[in-house]
């Protein structure tokens, strides 16, 4: 069918559908939905198409909103979230990826706080480079005093985005980058060691082509003050990457970043200098610069058992056209955001679906055909994407910026774009299409999802049930049986050839992850995405040897996860330890040993019983055990607060996340409430709820702070299985994720 014929109706996935209703489609106060999936995928058509009519009042914007229409769903294409969530309401916003500068000075750093909130209140996610603040203890000459350095005013940045409330639809998220030679470079790369600190931000180490020379060589290389450019001491290149490597082998941070890479195919460096990303790494900006993003789903370009080409050139062509016009009637938060955003017109198109087109075509994920493949497809759409863009460029003109750029230097044709692909997570974008994240392998075959009534749901890959169900070894246990282990390998039941392509994440080796991002990264403008899984068990040596090899394979950035190695991680896949307990769900938990000492608060709760203390114990790792004390001794409500609490302490030492208890407790009611308005008690379970969310607060665990914590293992939403991409997470089941 044609997308001009007729209209699509969106097929959507339930998981899909879940997602949209909670995440994207248009409510009212009350919070009820106002809008099916087909009338937001026509929303969105709607309000792109109108930039038709800017360029050419002539235009058939009907039909260019049809042809937007159809592409989203047959689920060929999705814009990134917010073009999805905000075009044609009043917000407006459509980009999600934002650079903004941080200077060195007061005025300047406060500004860039400033900014960051009307970007998080807009749904945007922001990334910084803190290069350019003095070190910590330098002088500051206005006051005689001291400088407290890029760390101490990241954590500025850092609370002003746990207090930002974005509707309910988008959390914040940051990228917080310092260059390798700055003075502080050390404590920059321990800062996240404290897993209390700097939630709200991913960090990646700027990383110069010198310094790693040095670390071949193994020598020193000096650290620059940039207040005043001077040296102002030297550190041994291979003992800071060996440290770098230590933390990411730690907790998965940092990353690296190569900044003279993404200088190097700077389109425009008459324009500025390019010192940081947006929040996972793919995309990066001069300052104040945004990106819009989307993404094509691989998996529906295939046909008859071979990719359909001319399917696939039709579709970068009309996401190109959608992708600059999103540029002209996005609204920008912020006026030097719009000025520089114009400027170059940045747009971002990438894949998602890699994995099930190489299913799809009968490839294993890890051979060298897969990966000789995944540069043939970026380079295809690297190529027609430059095609369009110039196409535009013909009737709309070249970016402003074009004269002066690295293609009029090079004598190249006028182009509408100065980059035209991105490979970015994919996240929710994925889950609406159904399809494999960004040109991630998968992370699980099957997995277990939880609804909200508690019943267990086994969600199976569609290609694989169906696979299975055609040669006969499909049964509900084996799907059960899959979930808990989420990879094929050690599955008896299932065939030699379905084992070798259904490969997971877990089953690839991490050389084999970064080969596979080498080759898309050659034929892309911006960056690609990814994340490099290891085993629990990886040594140290294992990420250096991915590190290095990123760098020579020419990647421009790197991001790992250690299976485990976020203490808080509460679910894998793969097979359980002999010290570990796993739930009939197929959740691991590890119940914590109470140590000799713990810290604690005591909030007296007035409830319609008398006077209830409640006291709350932690450890190291947050949250551990909580007691109860009745103002009247004995009696029924002493007994139930008492099992509440038991029952709350092994819950917490099990992992179970505070949000799952304070959901569970608060609003039952019982015959005898206590106090008015706010302050209200309905029971003895409330005012338990109530006293955790209270200590919460006051101890600076925030809600986005203590989702995140429990994110790096299961999802705080429903309990899924929670994927690891390009430095972000995302759950599958419900659509939960931490990045913005």
């Amino acid at each position: 069918m044609s997308r001009n014929a007729s209209m699509t109706e969106p097929r959507l996935a339930p998981n899909a559908i879940t997602v949209l209703e909670r995440r994207y489609l248009k409510r009212d106060k009350d919070g009820n939905v106002l809008e099916t999936p087909a009338s937001m995928f026509r929303r969105v058509a709607s309000a792109i198409a109108e930039a038709d009519g800017i360029f050419d009042p002539g235009a058939d914007t009907k039909k260019t909103e049809d042809r937007f229409y159809n592409m989203m769903t047959s689920l060929e294409f999705m814009p990134n979230s917010p073009t999805l969530m905000n075009a044609g309401r009043e917000l407006g916003q459509l980009s999600a990826c934002f650079v903004l500068p941080v200077g060195d000075s007061m005025e300047e750093i406060f500004d860039a706080v400033k900014y960051t909130a009307l970007i998080h209140k807009s749904g945007g996610g922001t990334g910084f480079s803190f290069s350019r603040l003095r070190p910590a203890r330098d002088v500051v000459k206005s006051t005689t005093g001291v400088s407290s350095g890029p760390i101490s005013f990241m954590r500025v940045f850092d609370v002003a985005t746990e207090t930002i409330k974005q509707g309910g639809t988008r959390r914040g998220a940051n990228m917080g980058i310092l260059r390798v030679d700055h003075p502080d470079i050390m404590d920059f790369i321990m800062c996240k060691a404290d897993k209390r600190q700097l939630n709200n931000f991913n960090i990646s180490v700027g990383v110069t082509e010198a310094f790693m020379e040095a670390v071949k060589k193994d020598e020193d290389y000096e650290l620059v003050n940039p207040r005043n450019g001077e040296v102002t001491g030297v550190l041994n290149a291979r003992k800071v990457f060996a440290r770098i490597v230590h933390q990411a082998w730690e907790n998965g941070e940092p990353g690296i970043i190569f900044l003279d890479r993404l200088n190097r195919d700077n389109p425009t460096p008459h324009v500025g200098v390019i010192e940081s990303t947006n929040p996972c790494g793919e995309q990066p900006l001069l300052p104040y610069e945004s990106c819009n993003l989307g993404s094509i789903n691989l998996g529906m370009m295939v046909k008859n058992g071979a990719i359909d080409w001319k399917r696939l050139g039709e579709t970068v062509h009309l996401a190109v056209h959608f992708l600059d016009n999103v540029v002209e009637v996005n609204r920008y938060p912020l006026e030097q955001i719009a000025r520089m955003t114009m400027g170059n017109r940045k747009i971002g198109l990438g894949v998602m679906g890699w994995a099930d087109m190489l299913i799809l075509l009968g490839i294993p994920y890890d051979t060298d055909e897969a990966v000789e493949l995944g540069g043939k497809v970026m380079k295809f759409i690297s190529d027609v994407g430059r095609e369009a863009s110039r196409k535009l460029a013909e009737t709309r003109g070249p970016f402003p910026n074009f004269p002066g750029s690295v293609f009029e230097e090079r004598g190249e044709p006028p182009i509408r774009n100065a980059t035209v692909t991105t490979i970015a997570p994919t996240g929710t974008i994925s889950i609406i299409a159904d399809a494999s994240s960004g040109v991630e392998p998968l992370f699980a075959v099957s997995y277990v999802r939880q609804v909200m009534d508690n019943d267990i749901l086994v969600e199976v890959h569609p290609i694989f049930e169906r696979m299975a169900r055609e040669r006969g070894f499909y049964s509900p246990e084996l799907m059960q049986l899959i979930a808990r282990h989420g990879s094929l390998r050690e599955i008896e039941d299932v065939p030699p050839d379905i084992k070798r392509l259904f490969v997971t994440a877990h089953d690839i080796s991490p050389e084999m992850h970064i080969r596979m991002q080498a080759a898309f990264q050659e034929y892309t403008d911006n960056a690609v995405s990814k994340t490099v899984n290891f085993a629990n068990g990886a040594a140290e040596d294992d990420v250096r040897t991915v590190y290095e090899l990123a760098w020579k394979l020419g990647c421009k950035g790197v991001t790992i996860y250690r299976d485990g190695s976020r203490e808080r991680q509460v679910l894998s896949t793969g097979r359980t330890p002999e010290s570990e307990e796993r739930s009939a769900e197929g959740v691991r938990r590890v119940k914590r040993e109470r140590p000799k000492v713990l810290k604690g608060w005591t909030y007296q709760m007035q409830t319609g019983c008398g006077p209830l203390y409640i006291t709350i114990n932690e450890d190291e790792s947050g949250l551990f055990e909580l007691f109860t004390t009745m103002g009247k001794a004995g009696g029924c409500a002493a007994s139930q607060c008492e099992a509440i609490g038991r029952m709350v302490s092994l819950a917490w030492r099990s992992g179970i996340h505070a949000r799952q208890v304070i959901r569970q407790l608060q609003g039952i009611s019982c015959h005898s409430p206590a106090g008015f308005g706010d302050n209200k008690v309905l029971s003895c379970a409330d005012a338990v709820a109530k006293a955790i969310q209270a200590h919460m607060s006051a101890n600076g665990y925030g809600s986005v702070r203590e989702e995140r914590a429990l994110l790096r293992g299961a999802c705080p939403d429903c309990g899924g299985i929670v994927e690891h991409e390009g430095g972000c997470a995302v759950c599958r089941a419900c659509g939960y994720t931490e990045c913005s």
